[in-house]
């Protein structure tokens, strides 16, 4: 099983890409984030295999908070 935390600002992306992934029987979502605070907790909270990352995020740069986390 391929774990998945899906990282964007727009709640519509997040459902959109959650629906994308729950179709595929080898990958799951295992977390998700609208901001880089929350991501860089999420990310280390969550045993997972990737991150999809939205690079813009409102209060700091996608790539900086998967640096920091």
């Amino acid at each position: 099983m391929i774990r998945v935390i899906t990282i964007d600002d727009h709640p519509v992306v997040r459902r959109g890409l959650k629906q994308i992934i729950a179709a595929e029987q080898d990958m799951q979502v295992v977390g998700e984030a609208e901001n880089a605070r929350e991501a860089i907790r999420v990310i280390r909270q969550t045993a997972c295999d990737a991150v999809v990352l939205d690079i813009t995020l409102p209060d700091a740069s996608g790539l900086d908070a998967l640096n920091q986390s």
